[in-house]
């Protein structure tokens, strides 16, 4: 009923289980090669077809998630510049967001207190030789100019300590010092540390606050062993809620981490994100697509490739009828092609169709063997 099964040794046909019967050898006879001989009558019959091994440019979609994250490079410190102690801390808890001008914390400092009396000593001094000074000029004109040059320079000492121009300007209308002086935040950003609380003594060495820029985030992609190979940096990145609400977000795929998680076994790709109103919250998951470049590669279509616990083969048409159980090394895989690494050569004519049959009658031949370089 089969013709084309062939055995050295007595048994059942694999397709339809009926006892094999001894017979002459002829042109579909046993091979004495591994493989199975299949006239052209009987490959219609059977509906074998055949596919070339050639080299195909190939691209692949990659479909991962992502975290968002901080922008780590535009976190700040924010720490004094005087000696003192924390009269209030106006943040509650990490992950608070700041807006620009915000009160961060108070600060009682004795050395700014005296750096504000010494301010509005200046300012008076300079208020009075202007009303006794007459002409301004010659020496007059020196001396003031001296004074003007002082306050400018004590100015920018308060700016360097973190005291804001109001607080300046509102000094030299009062002219009283102060015992507590405002912190502001200069940017907006989200809390991401705190590093003292209200009654702690400080110095300059004590970061009391750690903020990171609201403006930008990442996106932490996560990238799979079987991916590695397809991704490169600079690949472009779509991302979308997993909700599907929003606009897609789009961009450059970074490889800052050449090292894998141990934890997870994956290796972390990044997706930077200008995110100016903030939409996107740190922790927040996202859908991520990667359109890979093309790779120019040797391949075959994946129908033509059987997959075991042994490896991976494929049924190589030999010439004559003749199919050869070949075991092959696969790479990467692109939408209906397999990359063959090893085990073809360009031009080489591989079963698509009916190659379980194939394999089937082959495997009561001999052993599957790979294929010799050459052969």
């Amino acid at each position: 009923m089969h013709p084309q099964i062939h055995s050295n040794h007595p048994g059942k046909c694999p397709i339809c289980g009926m006892d094999l019967v001894q017979g002459a050898d002829d042109a579909q006879g046993t091979d004495h090669r591994h493989g199975a001989v299949i006239d052209g009558a009987m490959r219609q019959t059977l509906g074998i077809r055949l596919a070339s091994v050639e080299p195909r440019e190939l691209s692949r979609q990659i479909r991962t998630w992502g975290v968002v994250t901080l922008d780590e490079s535009s976190r700040r410190q924010i720490s004094p510049k005087v000696d003192g102690w924390i009269r209030e801390l106006r943040i509650s808890a990490v992950g608070e967001a700041v807006r620009a001008g915000q009160v961060l914390y108070t600060l009682y400092s004795p050395e700014l207190v005296q750096r504000q009396r010494e301010y509005v000593d200046l300012i008076r001094r300079r208020e009075q030789l202007l009303n006794s000074l007459s002409p301004i000029e010659g020496q007059n004109a020196q001396v003031l100019a001296s004074l003007a040059r002082e306050r400018m320079r004590q100015r920018r000492q308060f700016e360097n300590a973190d005291v804001d121009k109001a607080f300046i300007d509102a000094l030299e209308q009062t002219r009283r010092p102060a015992d507590v002086v405002a912190v502001r935040a200069k940017k907006p950003g989200i809390v991401v540390d705190i590093g003292a609380r209200a009654g702690s003594y400080v110095t300059p060495q004590v970061d009391v606050l750690s903020i990171a820029a609201s403006s930008s985030v990442w996106v932490d992609v996560a990238l799979y062993p079987n991916q590695w190979g397809w991704v490169a940096a600079g690949d472009a990145v779509s991302a979308r809620r997993q909700n599907g609400q929003g606009d897609e977000i789009r961009g450059a795929l970074q490889l800052p981490d050449a090292l894998v998680d141990r934890e997870r076994r994956i290796l972390h790709g990044r997706l930077v994100v200008r995110d100016a109103r903030a939409l996107l919250r740190p922790g927040e998951y996202l859908d991520v697509r990667i359109a890979t470049r093309p790779h120019r590669a040797l391949a075959i279509p994946r129908s033509a490739l059987i997959r075991t616990g042994a490896g991976d083969r494929v049924m190589l048409a030999d010439g004559d009828g003749r199919f050869v159980p070949t075991a092959v090394q696969t790479g990467i895989e692109s939408d209906d092609f397999v990359e063959i690494v090893s085990g073809l050569k360009p031009a080489d004519q591989v079963a698509i169709k009916g190659q379980f049959l194939l394999d089937a009658a082959a495997s009561l031949l001999a052993v599957v063997q790979p294929r010799q370089a050459g052969s």
